[in-house]
């Protein structure tokens, strides 16, 4: 009953975090389920499996909330599926051990790289100029939902992470597209680990209670996606990935250090990542207040003119 009490909380948990920042579900629960010694393959479809409910719930709560594109969604939706259930069969026949650490490597880069972008830079401005083109979501969503069936979660770090760089689609909507898009790459994968393993080594009770969690926390999430503004938002989400995936590579044999010099690294990133964070608010409310005073002085002018106008010409002088 314990054990079913904390993997209900770990649903509640990590959907909060993937439906509010887009990521995160995967990497949180398919830790604990390797915890408690479930195999890399069961792991992911017991992850997979609790997705279906959870996603559908936030997918929902995210167009309500208006933080959906749909033609990215249907763009990039369709062969994340494709991509997922092709990464599911793969495993369901061999170790994700191996690949896990190279993929994080490549994660660690792009979660460097947002970070730096929206703590250091100006915020990118979307603009329905440029569109996002098929030939870029496609392949995308293809990558991220095979990477997602193979390592227990990357269809949040992958497609949240692109799509913010791109700078093309704010922040919400970027959350609010990958969060509904992810069902379709979930019941894909569900549907390889089906053909793949069965049912066999899949305790069904899990399932249940990590999707119980994630449907109670899927509203919340969608709400918060809304509310957080674009700036620390990004910046929250870069630090996430890099620390999710400096775990998984410190994870790696040829990357292992010692204890003391480990712990080092973690409070180094923690105190990193909480300085850019609080950098990123700064920023955002002196924005605010900038924003304030350019509309007070255009309302001062307006105003002005209305008066004038209102007063009529000025008579001559004879």
């Amino acid at each position: 009953m314990q054990t079913l009490i904390l993997l209900g909380l770990v649903g509640l948990a990590a959907q909060l975090i993937n439906g509010s920042l887009g990521m995160g579900y995967g990497a949180t629960s398919t830790t604990m389920l390797l915890m408690l010694g479930t195999g890399p393959a069961a792991a992911s479809a017991t992850v997979n499996l609790s997705q279906v409910g959870s996603q559908l719930a936030s997918g929902f709560a995210h167009w309500r909330f208006g933080n959906v594109d749909r033609r990215v969604v249907v763009r990039i939706a369709a062969p994340g599926a494709v991509g997922a259930f092709a990464g599911a069969l793969l495993l369901s026949r061999l170790s994700s051990e191996a690949a896990g650490p190279l993929m994080s490597s490549i994660l660690l880069a792009l979660g460097l790289y947002l970070l730096l972008r929206f703590t250091l830079r100006d915020m990118p401005r979307p603009t329905g100029a440029r569109p996002l083109r098929t030939a870029f979501l496609a392949p995308l969503g293809l990558v991220a939902g095979f990477m997602n069936s193979t390592g227990g979660g990357g269809w949040g770090p992958v497609g949240t992470t692109a799509l913010l760089a791109t700078g093309r689609l704010e922040p919400r909507k970027v959350i609010g597209s990958i969060s509904a898009g992810e069902f379709a790459v979930v019941v894909a994968g569900s549907l390889g680990f089906a053909v793949g393993l069965g049912l066999e080594g899949i305790d069904l009770a899990w399932v249940g209670v990590m999707l119980l969690g994630g449907l109670l926390a899927a509203p919340v999430a969608a709400w918060l996606a809304r509310m957080v503004p674009a700036r620390p938002l990004g910046s929250m989400v870069g630090g996430l990935i890099v620390l999710t995936n400096t775990r998984v590579v410190l994870s790696a044999e040829w990357a292992q250090l010692p204890p003391l010099p480990t712990y080092a690294l973690y409070a180094g990133i923690l105190l990193a990542w909480a300085a850019a964070v609080a950098h990123c608010w700064r920023l955002h409310f002196s924005e605010r207040r900038a924003e304030h005073r350019d509309g007070s002085r255009d309302r001062s002018r307006d105003d002005h003119a209305s008066s004038e106008a209102d007063d009529g010409p000025v008579p001559a002088e004879h």
